[in-house]
Parts: structure tokens; C-alpha cells; sequence
């Protein structure tokens, strides 16, 4: 009998809106199978001192648009369900774009956390009933510290708040697993932090809480904290228009559990969902979450945060070549944009226009940007992003990346000749994965952050410095040398955690105009060949004296001269016949030693093969050493031992009965 499977398109569509769901909405059975089986408070923002749902959605029921798997035998059922679970996930991957795994690579401070210094990643969307947030974290020896700063145009809080509605106004809920994104439920190790926006009221106790995985779900616990809320605008709880808020959450490590930090490299799994209230009576509003995949109650849906900011070690290569890549150059294409408060578009102020137009104004064709934060929520509309995708297909295949650096030319910056002068800013490099379209770019709809890659010091410039500018350059090797093993040009966006005003770095585009071509921003990197390889065989393995043995020598080219020397030792005989499948092989007898020297192409294969009689007359282990030198003079070492003249032990047969 057959194996029948029915997938019906109206199916897929259920399994999308489950997955979006998450199983807190869908009683953890998505699909039916048949048969069935505070010290981070930013300055100059005035701080005056949950639960993540998905939202409210007609309950579906899929069992009538689900996978049907029958008209089985028996002895085939097993394969039938693995065939329909391969098929669910396989269709689910190849329907929808990939998500990528949203990572946060943390500084650690050696004192206090420094806000400006901190790693920076953001979500969300500016409108009138939308948020936006950005979020700063970092750690040293006695605590892990998570700040965002939210985009909101109404602010409202509970004045008599109680733990189980904390969420129903605006909010902030993170969430912790010590064990990394993975686990389909809230075991021990994870944790989740609701704190809700006040005014005045202190302490701040009545408007947090902590909860804890008990393998299930979220229960109640004592989890020592400290949440800080600020706000900026009009007030809080009325309708008049405000700019946004701030929270700051601190939590020691010894709250979790541990003498002190996790060690450089750990990796945690974290999540957190932005909840807003514009109105008295708390008309339904989304959560903004991050990752976009978040669910709840499922740790494998979050994001990633990594303790430590990694380095970037390169793989042993010949340097062979540098490859620079910029728009126009060599017919590179490089589309850049900048989105926000950029340069055409600095720090607008009326009420309308930013809450309704900013986060979706496009600057396609502009010759210069800006890249600007600060501490202040209410001065986001000055705030600006950049993003560039650098092609890579200049690089030849097959290459072994050693550096890569992006090079920016600033030509200006904000408060010049303001008191107080403005001050460096810590520019930071983010991969991206998808593809953006420069025409269209908006805050609202570019690609959040994949990973934080780069960072690099941007002084302000008291004068303009002439054409071409001042270069900044910023290490990208790890993000280049990631993107170019995936086959994928490097997609970056570049932002700044900077807490003071005046901190817009002015820079020039990739549409600059074409009298001044080396001012466009550029992708400088050096790649190498890997180096040649030798390996050594033999066979036998064992060999008793007058019997033959062959020793074959694979090799690797680099694209480079080498020389492949073999010593024979005085165990063997002199070689008969040397066959090579490239060149010409001697042997001097005076010295015992196999030579073969040549160029040989980059990933090209040689063999050299010959044979040899065993010698010894005894039991020994006889160890040959094939050596190859290239022309910068690395020696790469291939080893073969070789047992001769071997005792035997013979053993008894044993029949059971």
C-alpha cells in the first residue's frame, strides 16, 4: 500500500499565523497529525524615580486544515510521521525568508558601566501608536545592565499598579535564559523582568517583578533587581503629546545565581517586548518585541546575547592580494543610505510631521549622512542610522580572508562652536542579512541588526577639513569574512550609543558627487591563499623485511613554488619507480631524499607515489617524514609510521552454544 500525503495550502496558512502565535495562544498544539499521535539612568533625562501575551486574535482551529498522513500500513507508520514532521518543517523554511539569529556581543567594564561604550541594537517602529526602541547593554564583575529608550507619543502608567497587569500599560518585559536560546518552555535557569514607566512615586517596588521558569510556565519569585524609569515630554497620563521614556534595568549576578560574571564568550538567551498603553482605557495595542521570532514561553525563539565583544583571528594563508571596493571603482556598485534625522533631515519639531512622516521619509541619492544618538529621548528625531552593502565578488573564490576595514570620510559633525563642545562618538558597525532597496529605505522598515561586528572612535572636527575628509576606519574582518564564506555581500548598518548632545559625526555617501570619487566610503580588504597541505600514507601498514610497502604523498597547491623533500631512513630500501601526477621527482642516493620542486596551482592536487622494500630484520617502528617548504619559507611536516617485522598473537576461537 502507498504512503499518502496530503498538504493543503490552507494548512500552511494555518501553521504561519500558529507560529506567529506562539503555543501561549494555541495550547502547544499548533497542527493535528492523523492519526493523531537604575545605575545605567542616562543624563539629562528626567527620571522622576509584563508579562509579554501575544496579541488578542480569533482562536483558530487548524484540525480541519491540517497535514493528513493515512491509507498507511502499519510497518510504515513510523516513517510516515518522520516524512510529514520533514515535510512541515521543510515547507515552513522554504515559505517563508529565513530569520536570522539576532545577536548582542556585550562589552564588560572593568568599573562603572559607561552608557556610551555599551553595545546598542534596536526594534520597532515610529508612529502615533507605535514604538520604537533602543537598547544599550553591557556588564562588569557585579551586574548586567539593560537600558531602552522608547519612541512614544502618549505615556500612560498605573498609579495603583498590581504585578499581574504591570503589562497593560507601558512597559518593558526582558527576559533571560543562562542556558542560551534553547528549550521549548521556562525551565529553572530562565528568568523575566516586567517593569512599568512612573512618575514621582518611589520606591519604584510596586511597579516591578520577577518571575521564574518552572518548567511549564512563568511563576512568581524573589529575584533581587533594580528598575529606573524617566521619562520626557508634556506629562504622563494625558493626552497631550510627549517625545518618549526611558528603563533601566540592573541585575546582579549573584540575583541569578552566580559568584560573578559568566565567563568572556557565554552565551545567554534574551528577549524582551515593549508594551504600550496610548489612552485611559487601554485600547488593545501590539507589543514591539525582539527578536521579531519571539515567543514567550519558548527560550528557543529568543535572541542571542554573548558576553564579551570577539576578536577576529584569520586563518593561516599566504597574503596574497588587497582588494579595495567602492562605488564606481572598477564598476563596483555600493548602495548606501542613511535613515532618521541624517543630514537632510536634521532635528525637525513639529509634532505631525515626526510622529506621522520621520519614520518614513527616504534620503536615496544624498551625498552625505549622519550618524547621531544620545541619552536624551526626547531629541530622537536628531537621531540617524546608516546602512551599505559592499559587493564581494571582487574577491576570487577559494580565498582566505586576512583583514577587512571600512573606511569613512568625515567632513563635519554637530556643535561646532557650542559651549559645551561636542565629544567623540563610539561608532558601531552591525551586520544586516537582508536585502534593502536604497529608493525605499525608512526608519520604519530597515533591517534590524544581525550582530554587532565593529566599533571604532569618531573625534568631532573643529573646522571642515577639505575634500576628501577626514578618514575613520572601523575593523570589519569578522563580518567580511563571514559573508564572504555564505556567498553573500556584506550588508552593515552603522549607529551610535552616544549619551551627549551634539554627537551627529557628518560623513560623506557612496552618492557623492564624481569630482571628489576617493571620499566615498570604502571596503579595503586582504585575502590570501590557504596555505599547501601535505599528507602521507602508507600501505601496508606493516611489512616484514624483503616485502614491499608504498608510500604515496598527497599534496596541496597554494599557487605558489614548493619543494617536497622525503628522507627515507636506513629501514627501507632505495625507492624503485617514483610516479607523480605533476613534474618531475628525483632521488639522490648520497642523502637518501625523495626532491620535488615546481609550482603548482592554488587547490590543485599532487600525488607522488613510490615504493620500497623493508630492510630491518627485527621488529621496529619505522617513522618516515615528508616535508614541504614553500617560497616564503613555511615548512608544513606529513608523518607515516610504518610497523616492521610485527610479533603476532593468535587467539583462540570460543563457539557459545
Amino acid at each position: 500500500m502507498a504512503l499518502v500525503i496530503v498538504w493543503r495550502k490552507t494548512a500552511w496558512n494555518c501553521l504561519a499565523w500558529a507560529e506567529r502565535l506562539g503555543p501561549t495562544d494555541f495550547d502547544h498544539t499548533p497542527l493535528t497529525l492523523y492519526p493523531q499521535p537604575g545605575r545605567m539612568k542616562p543624563p539629562n533625562c528626567r527620571a522622576l524615580s509584563g508579562e509579554v501575551t501575544t496579541n488578542n486574535a480569533t482562536r483558530h482551529n487548524c484540525e480541519d486544515k491540517s497535514l493528513a498522513v493515512f491509507k498507511v500500513r502499519s510497518a510504515y507508520r513510523l516513517i510516515a510521521l518522520s516524512l510529514a514532521l520533514a515535510l512541515m518543517l521543510g515547507n515552513v523554511t522554504a515559505g517563508h525568508s529565513a530569520v536570522p539569529a539576532r545577536r548582542v556581543n556585550i562589552p564588560r567594564f572593568d568599573g562603572d558601566i559607561i552608557y556610551s561604550e555599551t553595545a546598542i541594537f534596536w526594534f520597532g517602529r515610529v508612529t502615533s501608536t507605535e514604538n520604537y526602541a533602543d537598547v544599550r547593554v553591557g556588564y562588569n564583575d557585579q551586574e548586567l545592565q539593560v537600558h531602552l529608550s522608547v519612541f512614544d507619543r502618549w505615556l500612560w502608567y498605573d498609579t495603583n499598579p498590581a504585578p499581574g497587569t504591570l503589562t497593560a500599560w507601558d512597559a518593558v518585559t526582558l527576559y533571560l535564559n543562562l542556558n542560551g536560546n534553547t528549550g521549548n518552555v521556562p525551565a529553572s535557569n530562565t528568568y523575566r523582568f516586567d517593569a512599568q514607566l512612573n512618575w514621582w512615586e518611589s520606591p519604584r517596588d510596586e511597579w516591578q517583578a520577577a518571575y521564574r521558569g518552572n518548567g511549564s510556565g512563568w511563576a512568581a519569585a524573589t529575584v533581587p533587581y533594580t528598575s529606573t524609569s524617566g521619562w520626557r515630554g508634556n506629562a504622563p497620563n494625558d493626552s497631550e503629546d510627549d517625545r518618549g521614556w526611558a528603563m533601566t534595568f540592573v541585575i546582579p549576578f549573584a540575583s541569578l545565581g552566580l559568584a560573578g560574571p559568566p565567563p568572556q564568550g557565554t552565551l545567554w538567551g534574551m528577549a524582551m517586548a515593549v508594551h504600550d498603553r496610548d489612552d485611559a482605557v487601554g485600547t488593545p495595542i501590539a507589543d514591539q518585541v525582539w527578536p521579531e521570532t519571539l515567543s514567550t514561553s519558548n527560550p528557543s525563539t529568543w535572541g542571542q546575547l554573548v558576553f564579551g565583544i570577539p576578536s577576529y583571528t584569520p586563518p593561516p594563508a599566504v597574503p596574497s592580494s588587497t582588494v579595495v571596493i567602492q562605488h564606481k571603482l572598477d564598476g563596483a556598485i555600493v548602495p548606501d543610505a542613511a535613515v532618521g534625522g541624517t543630514t537632510g533631515n536634521l532635528c525637525p519639531g513639529d509634532s505631525n510631521y515626526i510622529w506621522n512622516q520621520w519614520g518614513n521619509a527616504t534620503f536615496a541619492g544624498a551625498s552625505d549622512f549622519n550618524i547621531q544618538n544620545q541619552s536624551d529621548v526626547a531629541d530622537w528625531p536628531c537621531f540617524a542610522k546608516y546602512y551599505v552593502t559592499f559587493p564581494l565578488t571582487a574577491i576570487p573564490s577559494a580565498k582566505a580572508i586576512l583583514s577587512a576595514t571600512l573606511t569613512l570620510h568625515q567632513f563635519g559633525n554637530s556643535g561646532q562652536g557650542w559651549t559645551p563642545p561636542p565629544e567623540p562618538s563610539l561608532i558601531q558597525a552591525l551586520t544586516i542579512a537582508e536585502n534593502w532597496t536604497e529608493s525605499t529605505l525608512t526608519w520604519n522598515n530597515a533591517p534590524l541588526a544581525v550582530e554587532n561586528v565593529g566599533r571604532s572612535w569618531v573625534d568631532p572636527l573643529p573646522e571642515f577639513p577639505g575634500v576628501p575628509g577626514v578618514s575613520r576606519v572601523i575593523d570589519v574582518s569578522r563580518a567580511v569574512a563571514e559573508a564572504y564564506t555564505a556567498g553573500h555581500p556584506l550588508r552593515l548598518a552603522l549607529y551610535s550609543a552616544d549619551a551627549a548632545m551634539h554627537s551627529g559625526k557628518y560623513f560623506w555617501s557612496s552618492d557623492v558627487d564624481d569630482y571628489m570619487p576617493t571620499a566615498r566610503p570604502a571596503l579595503t580588504v586582504v585575502w590570501g591563499n590557504p596555505p599547501a597541505a601535505i599528507h602521507k600514507s602508507a600501505w601496508p601498514l606493516t611489512g616484514s623485511a624483503g616485502h614491499p610497502v608504498t608510500y604515496t604523498l598527497d599534496i596541496m597547491g597554494s599557487g605558489q613554488t614548493f619543494t617536497v623533500t622525503d628522507d627515507l631512513p636506513a629501514q627501507l630500501s632505495q625507492p624503485g619507480s617514483i610516479q607523480v601526477s605533476g613534474g618531475t621527482a628525483s632521488y639522490d642516493p648520497t642523502v637518501r631524499r625523495i626532491t620535488w620542486t615546481g609550482d603548482f596551482p592554488l587547490n590543485q592536487p599532487l600525488t607522488l607515489t613510490f615504493p620500497v622494500t623493508v630492510t630491518a630484520s627485527s621488529p621496529t617502528a619505522i617513522q618516515n617524514t615528508a616535508m614541504l617548504t614553500d617560497a616564503r619559507g613555511n615548512v608544513y611536516t606529513a608523518t607515516q609510521t610504518l610497523i616492521a617485522n610485527s610479533l603476532k598473537l593468535w587467539l583462540p576461537i570460543v563457539l557459545r552454544k
